[in-house]
């Protein structure tokens, strides 16, 4: 009798020991009785492309990839889906029977499940979206923004340049503007994200006036330790909907669940508190 593969996956960091997403994927296997393993993997910029090629002859059926690999693992991929491509990186990997790999972004997923869980009501199309930070993590942001239909994005960043570049990716519903007037197009919008990693712990503040904040804004925050951000709390006591960044981490990991191992995981209360601990 020949006994079935163990189905390993991972984390791809460096560093990586931070990462939530082998208590994730872990709680997940246990949950659904599956035996496989999600391991954390620490592999330098240099070793990543020996690291992927060989990771299938292992027993690997897939992987994410986190900061600094995102772009890198996009470029190495032998497939890439459109949304990987529109992103410009990749945070999950499916490793197909032949050892390509394919190449799949789940974080603008990831993002927009996390407010249709925990904000039902909110709708897209009810006027512009304000997204402050111009990173890897905007780019997904944005992307699905405009595909779940908000009308405008109005993007600003510290670096203008970099804002810039979004709004000729993405074309002319991305208005951008300057850091220092962010806070007077915050009362413009009807979602307010922060994608930047200001306000997190061991970061400096995010330094943008709420004066303008109106109670109809959903407001987000992509940072999730600590849960509660400043941005958060401020928003709340101006009477906005707010929703914290941790449902992000744990919907952009359901399609990669999904394919690795077999059945979608849910995004449910108990999860949230295991995540919490």
């Amino acid at each position: 009798m020949t006994l079935a593969k163990i189905p390993l996956a991972g984390v791809i960091g460096h560093p990586i020991a931070h990462s939530k997403s082998p208590m994730l994927h872990g709680y997940w296997l246990k949950h659904y009785g599956i035996n496989g393993h999600y391991i954390p993997l620490d592999v330098a910029p240099e070793n990543l492309e020996a690291t992927l090629r060989q990771m299938p002859k292992m027993g690997f059926v897939g992987a994410n990839v986190t900061i600094p690999h995102k772009e890198r693992a996009l470029e190495i991929a032998d497939q890439v889906t459109d949304r990987a491509t529109l992103i410009g990186a990749a945070n999950t990997l499916i490793f197909l029977e032949d050892g390509k790999i394919l190449a799949d972004n789940t974080d603008g997923y990831g993002f927009i499940q996390n407010l249709r869980q925990n904000a039902p009501d909110w709708d897209p199309a009810s006027g512009p979206a304000v997204v402050l930070g111009a990173g890897g993590a905007a780019r997904a942001v944005i992307a699905s923004l405009l595909d779940v239909g908000v009308p405008e994005i109005m993007l600003t960043n510290r670096t203008r340049t970099r804002a810039d570049q979004l709004r000729e990716d993405f074309g002319a519903r991305v208005k951008v503007v300057e850091w220092v007037q962010a806070g007077n197009v915050v009362e413009d919008g009807a979602t307010l994200v922060n994608t930047t990693s200001l306000g997190m712990t061991g970061k400096p503040e995010l330094r943008v006036p709420l004066d303008g904040l109106r109670k109809e804004t959903l407001v987000t925050d992509l940072v999730y330790a600590p849960l509660h951000t400043d941005l958060v709390n401020a928003a709340k006591s101006k009477g906005c909907m707010t929703v914290d960044g941790l449902g992000m981490l744990l919907h952009q990991a359901v399609p990669g669940f999904e394919r690795w191992f077999g059945p979608r995981p849910e995004v449910t209360p108990e999860l949230r508190r295991v995540m919490l601990q």
